[in-house]
């Protein structure tokens, strides 16, 4: 700040002096419409003066920070734009990986569909085969109880029929028929009906 203020002061210090001087022209003529080399040089040294102080000025004070300035945002936008791009490949990775998990996971549901079908079916056959084995089961106990049950009532058939063949043969042979003559006629009964 103080140097501008000087350069100011430098600058101001010229235009006076060229206004003293072009003013301070006694025994000169008066100027005409175009002006002579002699009154016009001082007014250019005041120019080139005024605009190398200025250039001076603006390349020391001004350019460096607008160099300074443009430069940071420069490095600014360069940051910002690999941070972007390093964003966007975050999100390409994570919607990749997303899309990755989403397929394990589709699959990972289908396998556990299948093997639920698969125990299903399994099971079902299972309990089929053990509702088979278990109806044979009591089909052959129901048959062994048919079995026993007809035996059973073919015994008590064959000892009432051995009790009224004996009788009917006691009347026949008008004699009383011992034990062993009617299990004779029994067995002799029995053979004849197989």
């Amino acid at each position: 700040m103080k140097m501008s203020t000087t350069v100011v002061g430098l600058v101001m210090a010229m235009v006076s002096s060229t206004a003293l001087a072009a003013g301070s022209g006694e025994g000169h003529s008066a100027p005409g419409p175009i002006p002579t080399l002699n009154e016009g040089l001082m007014t250019a040294f005041a120019a080139v003066g005024v605009f190398l102080i200025c250039f001076i000025v603006l390349a020391v004070l001004v350019w460096p920070k607008i160099s300074k300035g443009l430069a940071e945002r420069e490095a600014k936008i360069r940051s910002e734009i690999e941070a972007a791009e390093n964003a966007r490949a975050q999100a390409k990775a994570a919607l990749e990986m997303y899309q990755k998990n989403l397929a394990e996971a589709n699959a990972k549901a289908q396998a556990m569909i299948q093997e639920a079908k698969a125990q299903q079916q399994a099971q079902l056959v299972e309990m089929k085969a053990k509702a088979e084995a278990q109806m044979a089961m009591e089909k052959d106990k129901v048959m062994r109880e048919i079995d026993a049950a007809k035996k059973q009532a073919l015994a008590e058939i064959y000892s009432q029929t051995s009790g009224i063949a004996t009788m009917v043969a006691g009347r026949i042979l008008q004699r009383e028929v011992n034990g062993a003559d009617a299990e004779k006629f029994t067995l002799e009964a029995i053979s004849s009906f197989k």
